[in-house]
């Protein structure tokens, strides 16, 4: 095998493993991916950098192989609004595939980052012969929509503290234990809070001055359960 080969065959099997260990990919039979993967475009993205804003044409869409890309939309008063954040293992943007108006939202890289693009019609036509493609991409788009619905229950409370309490509640729940590791920096969970930095860290100095809670670097470790749930539900209007 020639040099020129192998390192084809090197890429071609380093993009395979990526998008077998992605949630939308992942159970696609080995054929099916290594096509895929022969069409996938690996992106670079800087800190900072945009992979698309809103209203731009959809390319096709993305699976994250690593870093993080912040998806967002920006409110008429210019204030930016989080969606979500997709880290590796994550795609988005399936839906653009179909839409007539380009993406719906901006996407920005808020770490360095390598994304797989998956390009509209190559993807497109391997979905019109494999129907059962197509079932597994609408049911990431449903996850998408179960994401996005709860960020709008999330953002009706009434204030920043009733919002990371309920926070709080979900992650410990996920994390079985008291342990809660960020998933990024505290500036990324204030915006997906819908708050700043500093407002967020006032709020996490009531609940740690509390004893409710302790913060260790990127760990919140929660040592009253109890009094979380409880502190949310008075907030909430409860018994």
């Amino acid at each position: 095998m020639s040099t020129p080969t192998r390192l084809a065959q090197l890429k071609l099997t380093g993009l395979t493993g990526t998008l077998r260990g992605s949630q939308l990919f992942g159970n696609v039979p080995g054929p099916d991916l290594e096509e895929i993967a022969g069409f996938a475009r690996p992106l670079s993205l800087s800190r900072g950098e945009y992979l698309f804003r809103e209203g731009e044409p959809a390319q096709g869409c993305y699976v994250v192989a690593s870093g993080a890309i912040n998806v967002h939309r920006v409110s008429v008063a210019g204030k930016e609004q989080v969606i979500h954040i997709f880290r590796a293992g994550e795609s988005f943007a399936e839906g653009a595939l179909s839409s007539p108006t380009g993406y719906p939202a901006n996407a920005r890289s808020i770490q360095s980052s390598t994304v797989l693009l998956l390009p509209k019609q190559p993807l497109l036509d391997l979905i019109g012969r494999r129907p059962d493609l197509a079932l597994r991409m609408l049911g990431s788009m449903g996850a998408h929509l179960r994401i996005l619905v709860g960020m709008l229950d999330d953002l009706t409370l009434k204030d920043v503290e009733t919002r990371l309490l309920n926070w709080l509640v979900k992650q410990r729940r996920t994390a079985g234990g008291a342990d809660i590791r960020l998933p990024g920096t505290k500036r990324e969970l204030a915006a997906e809070l819908g708050t700043s930095s500093e407002t967020l860290s006032r709020t996490l100095g009531r609940l740690r001055d509390s004893k409710i809670i302790s913060i260790a670097a990127r760990t919140i470790t929660v040592h009253d359960r109890a009094a979380l749930t409880a502190k949310l539900q008075h907030n909430l209007g409860g018994p």
